[in-house]
């Protein structure tokens, strides 16, 4: 058999494998993705994007696993999406959205991501800097810094403050340690003896009367506070609201239009978004305001909306990893940074520093951005090797941000199971 015969042979081979694996595996083929495509980035994903997108017989065996995984730590609902090389290969939705009014969780709804947040926060200062109106290096609090309003610099008494830098706070090295004013709400009203929970500006005053724990740059300490400022910080270099900045300047151009700062309470939840969960032995708390009406802590324990760029924000996540797409250095996607500022971003100098907005960028394993709230687990691992799983659920368990870690585990076993199975097409492109 001469040369062109057998490669003849060997297409039409192929194209009745690919036929008959799309039939018996229910598996909806996209168009090839194209260069030309990259560039639209007016596709509202969650307008398009469903489970049954990412319904294949070859992958059977890894929803198996993860329902079972979400039996034993008893999640009522949770979201993966999977991504490699800016191509959005798997996206589905396992559980329950709303057990109460029957809906299941799909690939298009939009959940709490809690710490998650802080990259998206990280993405808008470095957009900042490369418009020219903030540096990394510059100090937040002074009579020339950013924040320099007269009421904040008046609460200081610690000078320390005056030394810390937009970058020391994306690296958690403020100086702040211990008490989370986040999530105390109700003990600063006791203590201050306020009739309402404090607004942004009037919880800063309040916190900057305390002394710092550290000089800031000398150590590290995970705050959300100091995330807050970062928010504020943003407001005050561009003249707009915290929300409204980061949608315009890094989620639209980004690709993602449905992302958007958390309610608090589930009357006010937001079209898609799910309901969410505490473990079944959780008891009842105080409102997180003082009213004395007693609340699942999940709406109303804390106040989620304050946390702003530490916390808040709500997604789903496939619109998550098109976020990611877009600050990974991988040029599939354009991204809304630089090449500079990727890097300055995922640079690794070893386990006692954080990362710009990451929790960690250590080459050899990947970056990895973790989110715990009550009633919301989140986690994105971007491994070395271009793959990216991001796994959200609607509940919380008992143990806390430990429970990333297994979810982690689970990500490892099933990429060494399934990776080679996913489908070879991209969800970002779905027409």
């Amino acid at each position: 058999m001469n040369s062109r015969r057998l490669l003849g042979l060997l297409l039409i081979l192929a194209a009745l494998g690919g036929i008959i694996w799309g039939v018996t595996c229910r598996l909806v083929v996209l168009q090839p993705v194209t260069i030309a495509d990259t560039v639209k980035k007016d596709i509202e994903l969650n307008k398009i994007i469903h489970n049954e997108l990412s319904d294949t017989c070859s992958l059977d065996g890894m929803n198996s696993q993860i329902e079972r995984y979400m039996r034993q730590w008893q999640l009522r609902g949770a979201s993966l999406s999977i991504m490699r090389n800016d191509s959005l290969l798997f996206s589905k939705g396992y559980g329950w959205a709303d057990e109460e009014k029957g809906a299941r969780m799909d690939a298009s709804h939009i959940m709490r991501v809690a710490s998650v947040s802080k990259l998206i926060t990280a993405a808008g200062i470095m957009v900042l800097q490369e418009q020219g109106k903030l540096s990394l290096k510059d100090t937040v609090f002074g009579p020339h810094a950013i924040l320099k309003d007269s009421s904040y610099l008046a609460s200081i008494r610690d000078k320390n403050y005056y030394k810390i830098t937009v970058e020391q706070l994306l690296r958690h090295e403020g100086g702040f340690r211990g008490f989370d004013p986040m999530f105390n709400t109700r003990s600063i009203m006791n203590s201050y003896q306020l009739e309402k929970a404090p607004d942004t500006e009037e919880l800063v005053k309040i916190v900057l009367k305390r002394r710092l724990r550290f000089i800031p740059g000398s150590s590290r300490y995970y705050s959300n506070f100091g995330y807050l400022l970062l928010s504020m910080v943003i407001e005050s270099a561009s003249g707009q609201p915290y929300e409204k900045f980061i949608q315009e300047n890094v989620l639209r151009p980004a690709g993602c239009f449905d992302m958007h700062i958390a309610k608090n309470y589930y009357s006010q939840k937001y079209r898609n978004e799910v309901r969410y969960y505490v473990p079944s032995n959780e008891p009842m708390v105080e409102e997180y305001n003082n009213s004395g009406k007693m609340v699942i802590r999940c709406y109303g324990g804390n106040n989620i909306e304050g946390l702003q760029g530490a916390g808040a924000w709500v997604c789903s996540t496939p619109e998550l990893a098109r976020f990611i797409a877009s600050i990974d250095g991988n040029p599939t996607i354009p991204d809304i940074i630089s090449k500079e500022s990727v890097k300055l971003m995922t640079a690794y100098y070893d386990r006692s520093t954080y990362s710009l907005g990451w929790n960690d960028t250590n080459p050899k394993v990947g970056w990895t951005r973790t989110g715990t709230l009550s009633g919301t687990t989140a986690l994105i691992k971007y491994f070395p090797d271009g793959e990216c799983w991001i796994f959200v659920s609607n509940n919380s368990t008992w143990k806390g941000p430990g429970f990333t870690r297994y979810t982690s585990n689970l990500f490892s076993k099933l990429r060494s199971q399934y990776s080679e199975k996913l489908p070879p097409r991209n969800l970002f492109w779905k027409r």
